[in-house]
């Protein structure tokens, strides 16, 4: 395959905003001039550590070390090749790319091909909605409130009813039937290779950057002897446990406003962005699961001590209390707090708006109820409470539940509140719910471990058991701007300085403070690596100087590019580095002068030495007083 041009590689990273990629998968806040800031997306944590330097095309997470440039970001996100990203970006911003030798830009293989072929899918079926045959589709969606303004938005499509009619369109477009099976867009059996959705309504799946990766089918027709709803197959790029429909379009909405509302099926998402409801999503096809969890508290930001809402919507019915009392057990791994809205009469947010307008699926979200007394309810329903043994079996049942409210100062008021719907008395409630809250805490709260996490991570063996290490585990060198000393303070913010903002500083100043070794090896390091950079401003260069800096002493090259640099603006930014810049050659001619005085003081005075120190101290002197009025 021919290679892209490598100036094509650095224009096209020029010319995009890492800041902008980032941003379609984490919410990102402002961290300080120049700085970007969110929950990491490569591991789970509470507080944000993730940082986004735009101007140098960079991200790093002092959490759990995660750092490189916008291609090696989208290459983890998306599992791309490093061709297929540059492809991606250059597509996105409009540039042409160059490929080796005069060649022509190659017919790429693997996941770009299945991309391209779901747009491709996803524009025939938006095409095929408005043909003669589609009636029935039509009147599907229109009985449902939707209109084609509405079909348009969330590009609703139909699969026409004949065997090959996908098949065919994306044949003449040049995919080839394996490219269609790897994607899940047809299927293959004893009669050879047919198209996977048949005389259904269709609506694209799409991931959190809005590219589309699968599709979910609604059957139409009474002699369909397939399931109600048909969804793409696992593929390579479509994985149904991470994916939300509708998340691309509600992902401003619940960026900004921090809350998300959960609903059932793709018709419910619809009506509620319809409504208003802007940050409503679904799970495709499977349960709402703790992949899910993991994305959306990247989009909303969900971190401790931020005022985000969890909204779930489930039927009354007996799988919609399953489902809740599901997501109760995965409630804990948000920040947010999360509640339940139940409609009135068990209407879907589909219906409600049929049947009551707008304004009702909006009241339906503004009613909501704390997940934890919706759960309780549930409990309590179970039991027959008339008598005193169901009393006891559902105070036993409930009282975990009050006992692992978050908030603690809610947990008297709902322990009244369960006393009062078993009809007991407080002083019977209260010690139960304190019994139980014990038992939590010496299980360890919920037992949940963080994701990735070996069971007995971080608990020491003791010698001798089984599975104990021989030998300790190799020790892993990694120096941090956290682990050096606070005396080195000037040469990290010199250093700081000159990788954030070195397009700004003057460069002969830069060399010369730069041409000064550093007391620390991995200051040193760093400053080498910088060093030899000769043109500050071209785009890239705080990459090559990362690359060149020796390990093991790399990371912390990339957390001085990427960490909170001291200023409020970009001016001031400048000023604050150029001005470190002259305290560090003011620093060394000092110490220079110093030394010079000392040697002079061990010598005769008058004698040809002692002279000739006293014209370099003067000559010191000079220096230090032309570099102070230089300010």
């Amino acid at each position: 395959m021919a290679r892209i041009r490598q100036t094509d590689i650095e224009e096209v990273k020029a010319r995009t905003n890492i800041g902008d990629i980032v941003g379609e998968r984490v919410a990102l806040k402002s961290a300080g001039v120049g700085s970007l800031k969110g929950l990491c997306p490569f591991h789970d944590e509470r507080s944000p550590s993730f940082h986004v330097r735009p101007q140098v095309g960079y991200y790093h997470c002092f959490g759990c070390g995660e750092s490189g440039d916008v291609y090696s970001f989208l290459r983890a996100m998306d599992h791309l090749s490093f061709t297929e990203a540059v492809e991606r970006l250059a597509a996105r911003i409009g540039y042409s790319l160059h490929y080796e030798d005069g060649a022509a830009a190659p017919e790429t293989s693997g996941r770009s091909r299945l991309y391209a072929a779901h747009t491709a899918a996803a524009e025939f079926y938006r095409s095929q909605l408005s043909a003669p045959d589609a009636q029935a589709a039509r009147q599907f969606l229109g009985e449902r409130g939707f209109d084609a303004g509405a079909a348009a938005h969330f590009g609703v499509g139909y699969a026409p009813q004949g065997w090959s009619a996908l098949r065919d369109a994306l044949r003449s477009q040049g995919f080839t039937d394996e490219e269609l099976l790897t994607g899940g867009l047809v299927s293959k059996g004893q009669r050879g290779v047919y198209d996977r959705f048949r005389g259904r309504v269709v609506w694209p799946i799409r991931d959190v950057a809005g590219q589309t990766i699968g599709f979910g089918a609604r059957r139409l027709y009474d002699d369909d002897q397939g399931p109600k709803y048909l969804n793409t197959p696992e593929t390579p790029i479509y994985k149904k446990a991470q994916v939300l429909y509708g998340l691309d379009l509600a992902k401003k909405s619940i960026s900004r406003e921090h809350r998300v509302v959960v609903v059932e099926g793709y018709t419910d998402v619809m009506a509620c962005h319809l409504a208003g409801v802007t940050g409503a999503i679904a799970s495709c096809g499977t349960a709402f699961g703790t992949d899910h969890i993991t994305v959306l508290r990247r989009v909303m930001g969900d971190s401790e001590g931020s005022s985000g809402e969890v909204v779930f919507t489930f039927d009354p019915d007996a799988a919609g209390q399953k489902a809740a009392l599901r997501a109760f057990g995965d409630e804990k791994r948000f920040a947010a707090q999360t509640y339940v809205a139940v409609a009135p009469e068990g209407l879907d947010p589909c219906d409600l708006r049929l049947n009551r307008g707008d304004a009702a699926v909006r009241s339906l979200i503004e009613a909501k109820a704390p997940m934890f007394e919706f759960v309780m309810d549930q409990r309590l329903s179970t039991f027959d409470l008339s008598t005193v043994e169901g009393r006891i079996g559902a105070l036993r049942a409930a009282a975990p539940i009050v006992a692992d409210i978050r908030d603690a100062a809610l947990r008297p008021g709902y322990t009244r509140v369960l006393a009062g719907k078993l009809g007991l008395d407080l002083s019977e409630v209260q010690p139960e719910v304190e019994r139980a809250a014990r038992r939590t805490s010496a299980s360890g709260g919920t037992g949940e471990r963080t994701r990735g996490e070996a069971p007995g991570a971080g608990r020491t063996q003791p010698s001798g058991a089984p599975g104990a290490a021989s030998e300790p585990p190799p020790v892993s060198v990694r120096v941090t701007l956290a682990s050096l000393p606070a005396a080195l303070e000037l040469e990290k913010r010199a250093l700081m300085g000159v990788l954030q903002y070195g397009h700004l500083l003057d460069k002969q100043a830069v060399d010369i403070a730069l041409g000064l070794p550093m007391p620390h090896p991995a200051l040193e390091a760093v400053r080498q690596a910088v060093s030899m950079q000769t043109d500050l401003t071209r785009p890239g260069w705080t990459s090559a100087a990362v690359d060149a800096t020796r390990e093991p002493y790399r990371t912390l090259a990339i957390e001085l590019l990427t960490a909170d640099f001291p200023a409020g603006t970009e001016r001031i930014a400048q000023t604050t580095a150029m001005e470190s810049l002259r305290k560090l050659r003011q620093r060394a001619l000092e110490r220079e002068k110093a030394e010079l005085r000392s040697a002079q003081q061990r010598l005769e005075p008058g004698s040809p030495e002692f002279r000739s120190i006293g014209v370099a101290i003067r000559d010191l002197d000079l220096r230090l007083r032309q570099l102070m009025e230089s300010e």
